[in-house]
C-alpha cells in the first residue's frame, strides 16, 4: 500500500555558506526520499533556512544592508548549492515568512491556553561593547559540569550537559570578546517539565535510534527545566504576540519553519492538504533528518511544542553523527573545511554522493572523510566495477548488432541473484543503511564482472561461429548493469538518467528490477563518469585551506552563527594529558616516491620501532636526519596513507616547507622517555 511521506532536512542558517557537514543531511534525505518515490510512495521534500537571532542582524548591519535583503541573498546562494548537488525540494523557504510567524503565534497561544507559558524576571548576559544581549551560543567560557573550556552558553560538546549560559565560567562575548555583564529581564518560558513522563514515553518510542533514546533518558532523568523561548531587542525575529520587545528565541520558531515551508507548498499546489499530515490523528508520516548535535531541541522540545498546540509528532528523527576529514574536525587551516560551492568547482557531485552512500549505516555515529579512501572507493567500485560493465560489453551489441539486446536471459541463475537481492537492498535503504545496500551492490557487480570475464566477449567476438552467444552474454552484462542502476538510482540520479538515455527507456522504477529488457535497442554507450584524480583533490584542499585563511582575518561580526569564533584557543590539563609525547631516535629516513613533501622515518622509541611518514622533506635530506633525536606524538591514531601507514607524528615548528625546524630533547634524552 502506498503510503503518504513528509521528509525534512534541519535548515541551515542564513549566516554562512553550505559545507560538506551541510550535504551529509542533505545527500542522506535526499537519498531516501528518491527511494521511496522509486517504491510508488506519495512523499514530499521540503526545507527552508533559518534566518531569525542576533547573528543575522549583527552580519546585515555589518554588510550596510536590510537583514531581509541578507538572508534571501543567502537563500538563493544555499538552494544553488544543494541544487549542484542534485538534492531536490519540492519547497526550499525561510523561517521568516508570513507562514512562520502565523504557526508561531498560533503555537504560542494554544500553549498559553493550556497553561504552558509562563513568565518570570532572569538575569542575563549582556555584551556592553555591542550594546545587546548574547544569545546562548554568543557567549563561550568553561563547562560549570566538567571544566572544558571554549564552550557555548547552552551545552558542553564535551559532557552533552545543559546549562544556562550565565552557568558559564570565564564567559566571554563572540562578538567582542568583552566579558558580559549581567542584566535583569522578563523572560517568556514553556514548561517542559511538564512533559517529563510524556517524553519519557515518546523517546523510548520507534521515532528515535536506540542510541538516541539512551542518550535522551539521561537528561530525562537528570530533570527538565523550563524552556526559556524569547529573547530581548534588538533581535531579528517575530514579536511574541502582546509585547512590543521580546522576540521568539530562535530554536522556538526554527522547527516550525517546517510547517511553514510545507503550508506554503499546499498553498502553491491545490491538490494537498496540510492538515492530512499535521493533524494529531493523522496517517500520514512525517520524518526529520538531523545532527546529533540538535537532537535536544527535535526530540525533547519540538514533540512537547507539537504535543501541547495540538500537532501530530514526528514519525521518526533520523540522527547522523559529526563529519570527521582524516579523522580530525573540520579545519579551515588544514583545507578540510570544504564549501559546497568550492567541491563542485573541483569534483563531481556523483563522487560525493556516493561516498557518503558508503558511510551512512542509520546510526549517529560519526562519519570520517578519508580523502585518500574517498579516491579510491569512487575509482574502484563505483567507475571500475559498476560502470565498468556497461563499458566492456555495449561496443560488441551496438557494433555487431545494430544495438539489439538478446530475446532471452543466458544465465538464469546469476539473474535470479540480482533480482532476489531487491528486497534485501531496499530494507537497507529504508533502514538509512546505505553502507550496506551500496556492498550488496558492489558485491553483484563483482559477480557480474566474473561472468564477463568466464566468457570473454573480446574473444567470442573473434569467432563468427559464436555470435549467438556473444550477443546472450553482452545482453545479460547489460542487463545486469541496468539493475545495479536501479539499485544506485536513489544515491546516482544523475548516472541513472544518463543509464536511461543509454538503454533507450523510461525513468527507471525499483519494479523495473523484475522485467528484463528482451530484443530491445540500446544506444551507443558515452562515459557516465571519470576516475578521480587524487591531485584535484588536493588541489581543492588547497584552495579551501586558502579560502579559510582569508575568512579567518575577517572581523569576529561577520561570522557565521554556527561557528563562533573564539577569542583565544585553550585546551585543559585534562585535555594535554590525552597526548603522550616520547622521545625517540630516527634510524632511518627515505624519500617517498611519488611524494614531493613526505619522508619515511624509522623510529626507535625505546622498546620498539615504528614508522611515521612526515612533510619534512622539503626542510631535510634524508641522510641529516639518522641518529638524531626528536619527539613524537606516541599514542597518535594510526593513518593510512598511499605508501603505507603511519604511526605517530614528529614534532617540528615553524610555517611550512623549507622553513621547518625539527623539535630536538635536550642532551641526556633517550628514546622512549616520556615527555610531560
Amino acid at each position: 500500500m502506498a503510503r503518504r511521506i513528509l521528509a525534512t532536512s534541519a535548515l541551515p542558517n542564513a549566516n554562512g555558506p553550505i559545507h560538506l557537514g551541510h550535504m551529509l543531511e542533505h545527500i542522506q534525505t535526499d537519498i531516501w526520499v528518491r527511494f521511496q518515490r522509486m517504491r510508488g510512495h506519495e512523499i514530499y521534500y521540503v526545507c527552508a533556512d533559518d534566518t531569525h537571532g542576533t547573528a543575522t542582524m549583527i552580519r546585515a548591519e555589518a554588510a550596510g544592508i536590510a537583514p531581509e535583503e541578507l538572508i534571501e541573498g543567502m537563500r538563493q546562494d544555499h538552494l544553488r548549492d544543494f541544487n549542484g548537488f542534485d538534492i531536490v525540494y519540492d519547497n526550499y523557504y525561510s523561517t521568516h515568512s508570513d507562514e512562520n510567524r502565523a504557526f508561531a503565534e498560533q503555537i504560542f497561544e494554544r500553549l498559553q491556553k493550556r497553561g504552558l507559558i509562563f513568565t518570570k524576571h532572569i538575569e542575563q548576559l549582556y555584551d556592553p561593547e555591542k550594546k545587546l544581549f548574547l544569545a546562548d551560543r554568543f557567549v563561550i567560557g568553561t563547562c560549570p559540569k566538567c571544566g572544558a573550556q571554549d564552550q557555548y552558553g547552552d551545552n558542553c560538546e564535551a559532557c552533552a550537559a545543559t546549562y544556562s549560559a550565565t552557568d558559564l565560567r570565564n564567559a566571554r562575548s563572540v562578538y567582542s570578546g568583552a566579558e558580559p555583564e549581567l542584566r535583569e529581564a522578563e523572560h517568556y518560558f514553556f514548561d517542559l517539565a511538564q512533559y517529563t513522563d510524556y517524553l519519557k514515553a515518546w523517546t523510548r518510542s520507534s521515532a528515535l535510534q536506540q542510541e538516541v533514546s539512551n542518550k535522551l533518558s539521561e537528561w530525562l532523568e537528570g530533570g527538565l527545566k523550563a524552556w526559556d523561548i524569547s529573547r530581548d531587542a534588538p533581535y531579528f525575529g517575530f514579536l511574541i504576540p502582546g509585547t512590543l520587545d521580546k522576540y521568539f528565541y530562535v530554536w522556538m520558531d526554527a522547527p516550525i519553519g517546517y510547517m511553514a515551508s510545507f503550508k506554503n507548498f499546499c498553498d502553491s499546489n491545490g491538490n494537498i492538504n496540510f492538515d492530512d499530515f499535521w493533524n494529531p490523528q493523522s496517517n500520514c508520516e512525517v520524518h526529520h533528518f538531523i545532527g546529533k548535535d540538535i537532537i535536544n531541541f527535535h526530540a525533547l522540545f519540538w514533540p512537547s511544542v507539537l504535543d501541547g498546540a495540538d500537532f501530530r509528532t514526528p514519525t521518526r528523527i533520523h540522527t547522523h553523527g559529526f563529519i570527521t576529514v582524516n579523522g580530525t574536525k573540520m579545519s579551515k587551516s588544514r583545507g578540510t573545511f570544504i564549501t559546497a560551492a568550492d567541491y563542485l568547482r573541483y569534483l563531481s557531485p556523483d563522487y560525493l554522493r556516493y561516498y557518503y552512500a558508503t558511510k551512512l549505516n542509520g546510526s549517529a555515529d560519526d562519519i570520517d572523510i578519508n580523502l585518500e579512501d574517498f579516491v579510491q572507493r569512487v575509482n574502484s567500485d563505483l567507475v571500475g566495477k559498476v560502470i565498468n560493465i556497461a563499458s566492456r560489453c555495449a561496443g560488441f551489441l551496438n557494433k555487431r548488432f545494430e544495438g539489439q539486446l538478446a530475446e532471452t536471459i543466458h544465465n538464469q541463475d546469476l539473474w535470479r541473484t540480482f533480482t532476489d537481492t531487491a528486497d534485501i537492498i531496499a530494507e537497507h535503504y529504508e533502514r538509512g543503511d546505505t553502507s550496506k545496500a551500496v556492498r550488496e551492490v558492489t558485491a553483484l557487480a563483482d559477480l557480474a564482472n566474473q561472468y564477463i570475464a568466464e566468457h570473454a566477449p573480446w574473444q567470442l567476438n573473434k569467432d563468427p561461429d559464436q555470435s549467438e552467444l556473444l550477443q546472450l552474454v553482452c545482453s545479460q552484462a547489460i542487463n545486469m548493469f541496468r539493475t545495479l542502476a536501479i539499485y544506485l538510482a536513489p544515491v546516482l540520479p544523475s548516472m541513472a538518467e544518463k543509464t536511461e538515455a543509454f538503454l533507450n527507456v523510461a525513468p527507471l522504477t525499483w519494479q523495473d528490477v523484475r522485467a528484463p529488457l528482451r530484443a530491445h535497442r540500446i544506444n551507443n554507450f558515452s562515459a557516465m563518469l571519470t576516475r578521480m584524480d587524487i591531485k584535484t583533490v588536493d588541489a581543492l584542499v588547497e584552495a579551501s585551506a586558502k579560502s579559510g585563511q582569508e575568512t579567518e582575518s575577517q572581523p569576529a561580526t561577520t561570522r557565521t552563527q554556527t561557528e563562533p569564533t573564539l577569542t583565544e584557543s585553550t585546551i585543559s590539563i585534562e585535555d594535554f594529558d590525552k597526548i603522550k609525547l616520547k622521545v625517540a631516535r630516527i634510524i632511518d629516513a627515505q624519500e617517498v616516491q611519488g611524494a614531493d613533501k613526505l619522508l619515511q622515518l624509522t623510529l626507535d622509541v625505546g622498546d620498539h620501532q615504528r614508522q611515521v611518514f612526515s612533510g619534512i622533506r622539503e626542510a631535510y635530506a634524508p641522510q641529516d636526519l639518522i641518529g638524531r633525536l626528536t619527539i613524537v606524538v606516541a599514542n597518535l591514531a594510526p593513518r593510512t596513507m598511499r605508501f603505507g601507514v603511519s604511526q605517530g607524528m614528529i614534532l617540528a615548528a615553524g610555517p611550512g616547507g623549507s622553513d621547518l625546524f625539527l623539535l630536538n630533547p635536550d642532551t641526556g634524552a633517550t628514546p622512549g622517555m616520556d615527555v610531560g
